[in-house]
């Protein structure tokens, strides 16, 4: 074929080498606040409708709605983050400042994160469907870490 067109080396020096970068910000679900909520009015409702004695279901209904009520403006209360992921060995960023411990867990459309801040404490966050569309969603995929692989263990019983 003297008209087919050759490859070359050069097309293959344009493809992209560094790992993908995400920018993804994290900001607390309204779907999460409203899954509170519905709870914490179902929690108070099972109390009222269960055999319980009137003199305790009521103030153990009050105390399901106040507690709810408490988680409610706690998680919206939540500052916004910014979390910034490299696929290569680079630290996942929060804030601006690095982190170690850095996994990310999915369930469905849900993401799960958690890693360890600068003093040591345990933090985690989880994206739902309303804070990451699926086209950040597949960035998130591509640009985090290779999860850790599996320890393998004896392949015969002892």
């Amino acid at each position: 074929m003297p008209n087919s067109t050759r490859s070359s080396s050069a097309s293959a020096s344009s493809l992209r080498t560094s790992a993908p970068e995400a920018r993804i910000e994290w900001r607390p679900s309204r779907w999460l606040l409203a899954a509170i909520a519905v709870l914490a009015v179902s929690a108070a409702c099972a109390v009222l409708a269960s055999e319980m004695p009137r003199g305790l279901a009521w103030p153990l209904a009050v105390a399901a709605v106040a507690h709810g009520a408490r988680l409610f403006r706690r998680e919206r209360r939540r500052p916004a983050q910014a979390f910034v992921l490299r696929g290569d060995a680079a630290p996942v960023q929060v804030d601006g400042e690095a982190v170690e411990g850095f996994d990310l867990q999915w369930r469905g459309p849900l993401a799960f994160a958690s890693w360890r801040d600068g003093r040591g404490r345990r933090r985690r966050r989880a994206w739902w469907p309303d804070t990451l569309p699926p086209p950040r969603r597949r960035e998130l995929r591509l640009a985090a870490p290779a999860p850790e692989a599996a320890r393998g263990g004896a392949s015969m019983a002892p």
